[in-house]
């Protein structure tokens, strides 16, 4: 099935909560375990987009499969740099979304003047990690005991991305 790859919309905000809860409740890729109360979500996807940041949809008809945003990081000294989200829902993995909303949010994070993109993948998250060394981002260092989830400590690798 052929996905489309589009900036997130108002009328995304309810498919895209769902899909982060979905995400959330696998223990495995997110900081959440469970997707926040959809105002609060709603609250964030507004704001990044208001501010003019970087958050695009894979979406399979009207439904949300998947998403990348790039927020902004605490600071003035650090208004050059963006960090980035992205999941995709079980079903939408292995078929090359990642790449695509990757790229769609790399795009828009140079053209918004941002110059420095930073993430935190799970160490053994290695489809993850093996998908942003292909588009460039550097290891920059491992964050040890990065998340504890259901009592298990996972180390994390810092990376980035400068234009």
């Amino acid at each position: 099935m052929s996905h489309e790859i589009v900036p997130t919309h108002e009328s995304h905000f309810e498919s895209l909560h769902r899909a982060l809860d979905i995400v959330a409740r696998e223990h495995k890729y997110l900081a959440l375990m469970q997707a926040p109360p959809l105002e609060r979500s709603v609250a964030f996807y507004r704001g990044l987009i208001e501010a003019g940041f970087p958050h695009v949809v894979a979406l399979d008809g009207a439904r949300v499969v998947g998403w990348c945003d790039v927020s902004p990081v605490f600071g003035q000294s650090r208004a050059h740099i963006g960090l980035l989200g992205i999941a995709l829902l079980p079903e939408a993995r292995h078929q090359g979304l990642g790449a695509r909303l990757l790229q769609a949010a790399i795009d828009r994070s140079w053209a918004r003047g941002l110059t420095r993109i930073e993430l935190s993948v799970r160490a053994d998250n290695l489809n993850a990690k093996a998908l942003y060394e292909r588009f460039g981002f550097a290891h920059e260092g491992v964050q040890r005991r990065a998340t504890l989830i259901d009592g298990v400590y996972h180390d994390a690798h810092a990376m980035a991305l400068l234009r």
